[in-house]
């Protein structure tokens, strides 16, 4: 979790700072954690996004049951 922290604070809240309001750092936050599901390329997942990681995973382990992929 603590490398998570440090992403989250490289990635999105010292680049972007000063904030102006907590509903600013909500919004973007929600931004930044779709964006890191749906689009950012993990290295330790094969340089795949996660959502895409875990239909492929669901799909081989679970062939019986569809997951969609929102895109």
């Amino acid at each position: 979790m603590e490398s998570q922290i440090g992403l989250y604070k490289t990635e999105l809240i010292k680049p972007r700072g000063p904030w102006r309001s907590l509903a600013d750092v909500e919004l973007a936050t929600a931004e930044w954690v779709a964006w890191f599901n749906t689009t950012r390329l993990h290295s330790a997942i094969g340089h795949l996004p996660a959502e895409e990681f875990e239909a492929i995973y669901y799909a081989q382990h679970h062939p019986n049951e569809a997951l969609a992929i929102n895109r």
